[in-house]
Order: structure tokens, then C-alpha cells, then sequence
């Protein structure tokens, strides 16, 4: 008996293109979350790229102006965002169950760090007391204590759903936690920080299933707060009173400063900028020009077009994390998701609209882009946590509902 080898025959060209476009068609239609994550870890991974471009231009001038390396602060951002996207990844492998487990010592250790400012390990800088300083290592607790009232918030309202009814289940315990947040941040005198804490607490009671009359009273007392806040600083009014006139001659010079020239550089950039690296007004034009600023310097540097890419590419995550979340059961995952990415999302759109003239200045950092190291590591991190808590098989399993069987089986 003799055996014949048989050949493959070779797929022709034209059927191997519509079986790859096929491929991608099923990609694209097929029902599962998993597909998203590659999307999700492009789109933040390119917007921290374009960040640490930025950040080298826009602090280069002011760098050497110093007697700096040039190279100093794109190197430290570098630095912080290989951290930063190593925990994202260590995080988005861990069970779900993990991170709720964390949710209390994240808390605990971000009020303590927060209360550590105001001793000799605290540090100012440029008017704010936010900043802790050990053994030349500094860091911003308050970042880090937005990810940590996120990750508590979605574990605690995940517990008490069906005690949500009553008014003081919904309240206690969350108001008054975040409510000592928000107190120790504005303590601080960084009202900016502090209307992102009031962001991401609303964000949570509204995802968690608040009640509407409790959710709208906590906003109301969080817009009175705000307004005292800014009221009882001189600065501040002044920067209201600014961006309500901005653009007068006699406050080109004054609190409107730095605002008037982030618009001049986003006008000068036209279509499609003056080239990366080119910006004039980081010429000591604008102060912190690599920090709440950048995306002024990014705007006359890439133009309109650069400025509509940073804006897709929010876009593109937001649809990219609400596609998760549209299919994610359970209700820790869902809370916690929807609050990370409103607080990204929300920050991005107050620092964009400050930057353009919609808002007064109040000194919110853009996120994935804006210098700065705490910012950048927290997140990614939460970034990170999103990944884990929406990853196929986190999601408890819905018990099969009995059937009844019919008279002809029986």
C-alpha cells in the first residue's frame, strides 16, 4: 500500500486580503470586552508620548534661562511615566477582588499623607501647600488621594446598594470621607485640586445609584463650598474678575497675564502651528508654561490640527472605557470605572477650557500630558484598575434562572 504526501495548495492573494479584512470586519462586530483593551493601552500610551514631547519643549528655554539641564525635566517625566505605565500594567493583571480589598488602606494612607503636608515634610510651591519632601523626593498626596476616594467609594456603594433607599446609607459614610479630603486639599489652597475632589465625589454617587434629591443636595453644598472658597481669596476673585474682562489692556500685565498670552499662543498657532519645538511664548511668556499651560504651547506649536488630535484622542478613550463599561455586571467595576474616567475626562475638559478662555485659571494639570510626576503615576493607575476590574471572567456569574418544565415533559 503506498501513501501519497499531500501539498497545501497556497491561498491566492486576493483571498488572503478578504480573509484579513474578514478578520478585522469580526474584530470590530464581535461581542466581548477584551477587544478593547489594546485601544484603551494605544490611545494613553500616545498621549503620554506627546506629553514628554511637549514637556521637553516647553521647559527647555526656562531651563537653560536657570542654569538647568534642559533635559532635566523630560527625563523625570520620562522616568515617572515608565513607573506609571509599569503599574498600570501590574494592576490591570490583578483580580478584581484584590483591588477592592485595597480600597480602606488606600484611603487611610492617602488622608494621613495628606495631613503630613502641613508638617516640616510639607513643601510649597508657588502658593500651595500640597506637596510632601523626604529625603529629596517629593510627591503630591492629593493626586493620589482621587484614585484612593474612587477605589473606597465604588467599594463601599457596591455594599450597600440595597440600603441606598435611605438617605443617611447614602451619605454616611461617604460625605464625610470626602468631605475631610476636599477640607485637608483646600487647606492647602489649591481650589483647583479641590473642585476635582468634588468632580469624582459626585461622579461616584451618581454611578453608585444615589438617590437624585441626596446626589442633588451634596452637589449643592459642594457649589456653595466652591464659591466660598474663591471668594475668601483675594487671587482667586481676581482671576474670576480677570477672565470675566479678559483681554482689557490695563490686566495684560496682571492677574489676566498668563491666561492672555496662552491664548495668544493657541491664536498664533493657526492651522498647523508654528512647528514643534518653535513656540515663542514659551519664551518666558507664559510661566509654568510646561505645567497647567501645556496645552497652550502644544496648540501654537501643532496648531488647530494638533490641538482636534489631543481632543480625538480623549474622545477615542472615552468611547473606548464606556464600551467596557456598557457591558460590565457588576456594580464595584461599573462605579469605579465610570468615576476614573469621568474624573480624566472632566479634568482634561476644565484644563482645555481654562486654557482657551471658557474658564478662569485655577491651575488644574492636563492629564497624560501636563508635567508632572504624581499626576502621570495616578493616572495610569487608574487606568490600570480599569483594565482590571472590566477583564473577561472579573465579572460575577449570574446564576441560571430555573425553567419550568412543560406538561408534555412530564
Amino acid at each position: 500500500m503506498t501513501m501519497t504526501a499531500t501539498t497545501k495548495t497556497p491561498m491566492p492573494p486576493q483571498n488572503q486580503l478578504r480573509g484579513r479584512l474578514g478578520a478585522v470586519r469580526r474584530w470590530f462586530t464581535q461581542e466581548g470586552v477584551d477587544r478593547q483593551r489594546p485601544v484603551i493601552l494605544a490611545v494613553v500610551l500616545t498621549l503620554a508620548a506627546i506629553g514628554l514631547v511637549e514637556v521637553a519643549s516647553a521647559s527647555s528655554v526656562e531651563s537653560v534661562a536657570s542654569g538647568v539641564n534642559p533635559y532635566d525635566l523630560p527625563l523625570k517625566q520620562g522616568m515617572w511615566t515608565l513607573a506609571g505605565v509599569a503599574l498600570m500594567l501590574v494592576l490591570a493583571g490583578l483580580p478584581a477582588r484584590l483591588i477592592r480589598k485595597l480600597a480602606w488602606p488606600m484611603l487611610m494612607v492617602s488622608v494621613v499623607a495628606l495631613g503630613l503636608v502641613f508638617t516640616p515634610l510639607g513643601m510649597t510651591v508657588n502658593g500651595n501647600r500640597n506637596w510632601l519632601n523626604v529625603g529629596g523626593f517629593t510627591a503630591q498626596p492629593s493626586e493620589f488621594a482621587k484614585l484612593a476616594l474612587i477605589v473606597w467609594a465604588a467599594s463601599v456603594l457596591s455594599r450597600k446598594q440595597h440600603l441606598l433607599g435611605q438617605w443617611k446609607h447614602a451619605v454616611i459614610p461617604l460625605l464625610p470621607a470626602g468631605g475631610m479630603i476636599m477640607a485637608l486639599v483646600a487647606l492647602g489652597h489649591d481650589l483647583g485640586t479641590t473642585m476635582i475632589v468634588m468632580l469624582i465625589l459626585g461622579a461616584t454617587l451618581f454611578f453608585g445609584g444615589v438617590p437624585m434629591k441626596v446626589f442633588g443636595a451634596a452637589a449643592a453644598a459642594c457649589a456653595a463650598a466652591a464659591l466660598v472658597l474663591a471668594a475668601s481669596s483675594g487671587n482667586r476673585m481676581g482671576r474670576i474678575f480677570s477672565w470675566l474682562g479678559a483681554g482689557s489692556a490695563e490686566d495684560a500685565q496682571g492677574v489676566g497675564y498668563q491666561a492672555l498670552n496662552g491664548q495668544y499662543a493657541l491664536a498664533s498657532g493657526r492651522w498647523f502651528g508654528v512647528g514643534l519645538g518653535q513656540s515663542r511664548e514659551k519664551w518666558n511668556w507664559i510661566p509654568e508654561a510646561h505645567n497647567d499651560f501645556i496645552f497652550s504651547i502644544l496648540g501654537e506649536e501643532l496648531g488647530l490640527a494638533g490641538t482636534l488630535l489631543v481632543l480625538g484622542l480623549f474622545a477615542v478613550l472615552a468611547v473606548a472605557i464606556f464600551t467596557v463599561i456598557a457591558r460590565t455586571t457588576d456594580t464595584f467595576a461599573r462605579v469605579l470605572s465610570c468615576s476614573v474616567i469621568t474624573w480624566l475626562l472632566g479634568q482634561a475638559l476644565i484644563n482645555i477650557a481654562m486654557v482657551s478662555g471658557l474658564l478662569p485659571v485655577i491651575g488644574v494639570p492636563l492629564p497624560f500630558i501636563s508635567y508632572g510626576g504624581s499626576a502621570m503615576v495616578s493616572s495610569l493607575a487608574g487606568i490600570g484598575m480599569i483594565l482590571a476590574v472590566t477583564r473577561t471572567g472579573q465579572q460575577p456569574k449570574v446564576p441560571a434562572t430555573p425553567t419550568k418544565l412543560s406538561s408534555a415533559a412530564l
